[in-house]
């Protein structure tokens, strides 16, 4: 029995826990077809939420909608890498047999003159994915492009935006969804240039309920031949904390722990646990402080005093300085999930086990 759950980068999970009113906007969207505001949505939360995750789901089921997808990540090439994915995926998706609605269409290719658009005599990019859209409108199929990790500071990303905004105005078939950290979505949509992505559908993804984490891992455990108690499903969803990466690990992890023994036992979870909690440092709580300023680390340390939540005033004065001056990395630190802010000027951690691991330190 193979492990169903998947903590490795870029894997879709078999169920999506806690996002079922997310992707039900976007299905209906995608099924609706120009128009909705959906077909434009910025996917913003803390590292291991599950934005990735999300949108290659959304990615992966457009077809049955109608839509061929293209994915890429912020980088310099973006585009012409998404230019690339949409042709050989409108290619692949008319000549396989991935929707009936269209290989019902019998089209033997859509691209008969496809050297028209990688030609970069024949325009520029705008001009080159415009004679693509106007291929698949033929066949009113449209166009999904997803890009994870936005960065305002890559110029490519901006033109893209600009460009979508075109191409919503010339009223094409075409869905932009786009992932990323909190400040970096924050600093895009700031961004004069693509100031429409201020009225944007803005999808903030946080922490899940124990009622769908424990659902979520019950039907993972059983979906793939096995068996696990109600003991040790409360101890492995207390274990997880509502952080969607944190259930790919611990379920990872318990699987693994249970060996080919067709049941998980709370011993298994607890193993599991203990091992998924260092891999959650590894991969998340590392990373996550490596990015932060020296001041917002200030901030954060001086929140260790305080056993819940942390009042602004106090913070200041363990930082030696006004509140004036906190309030602007609680603000900061509020931007990129990693503390939440409870109550006015009141501030608590919002990472699983961002508390040990800066007490550790």
């Amino acid at each position: 029995m193979a492990n169903p759950f998947t903590p490795s980068f870029g894997r879709v999970p078999p169920i999506l826990a806690g996002r079922e009113f997310v992707l039900n906007d976007i299905e209906q969207a995608l099924e609706n077809g120009g128009g909705d505001p959906n077909l434009c949505t910025l996917y913003i939360g803390p590292r291991g939420v599950g934005k990735t995750a999300l949108m290659q789901h959304v990615a992966q089921i457009a077809g049955s909608y109608g839509w061929v997808s293209a994915s890429t990540t912020t980088s310099p090439g973006m585009l012409e890498d998404l230019f690339e994915q949409a042709t050989m995926a409108a290619n692949q998706f008319v000549s396989g047999e991935h929707s009936a609605r269209l290989t019902s269409i019998g089209v033997p290719a859509l691209f008969t003159a496809e050297w028209e658009y990688r030609d970069p005599d024949s325009g520029n990019w705008r001009t080159r994915m415009g004679k693509l859209l106007d291929k698949l409108a033929e066949q009113d199929i449209g166009l999904l492009m997803t890009v994870d990790e936005v960065e305002s500071g890559v110029d490519e990303l901006i033109q893209l935006v600009m460009v979508f905004q075109h191409f919503i105005s010339e009223g094409r078939k075409v869905a932009l969804l786009m992932a990323g950290l909190p400040h970096r979505a924050s600093a895009l949509v700031s961004h004069d240039s693509v100031s429409f992505l201020r009225r944007a559908v803005h999808q903030h993804l946080g922490l899940i309920s124990d009622e769908d984490v424990s659902l979520a891992l019950r039907e993972t455990v059983e979906g793939a031949g096995k068996t696990i108690d109600d003991a040790a499903l409360l101890n492995a969803t207390k274990a997880i904390m509502g952080f969607p990466y944190m259930m790919q690990l611990v379920g990872f992890r318990m699987w693994a722990a249970s060996g080919e023994k067709p049941a998980i036992t709370r011993k298994h979870v607890m193993d599991g646990a203990e091992r998924a909690r260092i891999d959650f440092n590894n991969g998340v709580l590392d990373a996550t402080f490596k990015s932060l300023s020296a001041q917002d680390r200030v901030f954060l340390l001086a929140m260790l005093k305080d056993e819940g939540e942390s009042l602004l005033v106090d913070i200041a004065e363990r930082m030696g300085r006004k509140p004036g001056y906190a309030r602007t990395y609680k603000e900061r630190l509020l931007q990129q999930g990693v503390i939440v802010e409870t109550d006015r000027n009141v501030v608590c951690f919002s990472m699983p086990f961002l508390r040990e691991y800066l007490e550790a330190l």
